[in-house]
């Protein structure tokens, strides 16, 4: 159900002067080796490789220049498809403190408004205080009427009124109520009071908070001050990882104003850090800059350098498995009409149930491993995983040696059960081999050959560890067990 609703939103490219691996790319084929391979998939999901040609367009062209790019931008990469299991949920638990904090204040401000109904026009000091007086004298009313004029659309002289009632009660604002109305004002568009909301909570605090951060380079972003919000972001980084909206809106930012060298270096830069770009910081690098003379002479970057950099993007999304939202799609598609000389047509195209594309006829990558991929995965498993620089930090010699020999000689394994782990799960200490033994047995049911490694202090009777149920383990199963050290 899943693949089908993606493949709703796949669009299908073709283009006369290129290769056939690059002229389709609804095929997620980036590989310029393959050589036009297409796939079968079969009902149970998995799928075959199949030499077939693939149809042209019309022409048959290929330009050197775009040879040169396709080698260029689409490097082969060991396990693409099927290692790249990378998901968009995966990406976000990499998203620094930042982001979760942005979410849990917008709880916070639904939990505080309340049953507090917020004026309709502005009000006058005498008047609020009545209103707070009418609502119980409540300790935090500023906050939550700040939180419910948010919550309900409110003007913002409306919002301003209130700040004159507590700045005369109190002779001061506090930092959390200005918070509050820098939310309103970015969220209502309204960057001219951000500037003066800027100066003020420069000029009263020693810092601001992330919360804050985030909305001032929000805000300036969106104005031509947008590179004061790079002051902001470095400010950002000398305590923690800004998030990837703050990246994507001072990269938006840089297109906007054509400063693509500026643009890319953050892109760059969220990338390293392990980060996943917003759906809208692809739809602005895809929306691009147009070179001018005078960026030309200054040694800005290039549209040929930029065309290079948005291919990768694509190979970024391909390898981390990322699909972009059907806006991204159509401005992907409308940047890939607009290259001059290249002729590329695209249409909304869905694929058969054998991962054919409806469009052009050709079919979705494998993504099952080659022989090759396989055995390289298992030497990397293996050397990288078990063994390690330094085998003694996990096991010896000898005993790597015993457990090569035993794998060797053993079917392939369904399911490997980490037996120790297993046996914890339950607090109870007198039922370890129990719950072991019970997880086994349903796992029994489900697959053929199961293996259940252990230490070897898991074969003395204990309470822990029933001999009966250890025995019984292992006839079920095939079992490893190593040395206690």
């Amino acid at each position: 159900m899943g693949s089908t609703l993606l493949l709703k939103f796949r669009i299908c490219f073709m283009s006369p002067q290129l290769t056939s691996t690059a002229r389709f790319l609804c095929t997620r084929d980036i590989k310029p080796n393959l050589g036009g391979r297409q796939v079968d998939r079969k009902n149970s999901g998995q799928t075959r490789i199949a030499n077939r040609t693939i149809r042209h367009g019309t022409g048959d062209v290929n330009t050197k220049k775009s040879s040169m790019l396709l080698q260029t931008s689409f490097p082969k990469f060991g396990f693409a498809a099927g290692t790249a299991k990378r998901t968009a949920e995966l990406m976000k638990r990499k998203a620094p403190a930042v982001f979760e904090e942005e979410e849990q204040h917008e709880e916070e401000q639904k939990r505080m408004t309340g049953k507090c109904q917020p004026p309709e026009r502005p009000l006058l000091p005498a008047e609020w205080k009545d209103l707070r007086e009418s609502l119980g004298n409540q300790e935090r009313f500023d906050i939550q009427m700040m939180n419910t004029l948010f919550r309900c659309g409110s003007e913002l002289n409306i919002a301003k009124s209130l700040l004159t009632f507590v700045a005369m009660e109190k002779g001061t604002l506090s930092y959390e109520l200005l918070l509050r109305y820098l939310t309103l004002c970015v969220k209502s568009g309204h960057d001219d009071e951000v500037y003066d909301i800027y100066k003020i909570m420069r000029g009263s605090f020693p810092s601001l908070d992330t919360g804050a951060s985030s909305l001032f380079i929000k805000s300036f972003s969106r104005t031509a001050r947008w590179r004061e919000a790079l002051e902001i972001l470095k400010e950002i980084k000398q305590v923690l990882t800004p998030s990837p909206r703050n990246y994507g809106d001072i990269i938006a930012a840089a297109i906007h104003h054509k400063d693509a060298t500026t643009a890319w270096a953050l892109y760059d830069e969220l990338i390293e850090k392990g980060l996943s770009p917003h759906q809208e910081t692809w739809d602005a690098l895809f929306t691009g800059v147009k070179e001018s003379e005078r960026e030309k002479e200054m040694g800005a970057m290039t549209e040929s350098e930029q065309h290079e950099r948005l291919l990768g993007v694509l190979v970024y999304m391909r390898n981390n498995q990322l699909y972009p939202q059907q806006k991204v799609a159509n401005t992907i598609k409308s940047w890939f009409e607009s290259l001059d000389g290249q002729k590329w047509t695209a249409a909304w195209s869905t694929a058969t149930p054998k991962g054919a594309c409806g469009c052009c006829g050709s079919e979705l990558e494998s993504i099952q491993l080659s022989a090759e991929e396989y055995q390289e995965l298992k030497d990397r498993v293996m050397n990288d995983v078990i063994q390690g620089r330094d085998v003694f930090n996990k096991t010896t010699p000898e005993e790597l040696e015993s457990f090569k020999a035993f794998v060797k000689r053993k079917p392939a394994f369904d399911v490997v059960v980490d037996g120790l782990n297993v046996a914890r799960i339950n607090p109870d200490k007198t039922k370890q081999s129990e719950t072991l033994l019970t997880v086994v047995l349903e796992l029994e049911r489900q697959a053929p050959n199961i293996l259940v490694l252990g230490r070897k202090h898991m074969l003395r009777p204990s309470k822990s560890w029933d001999r009966r149920n250890m025995n019984l383990i292992q006839q079920k199963v095939h079992c490893f067990f190593t040395e206690n050290m």
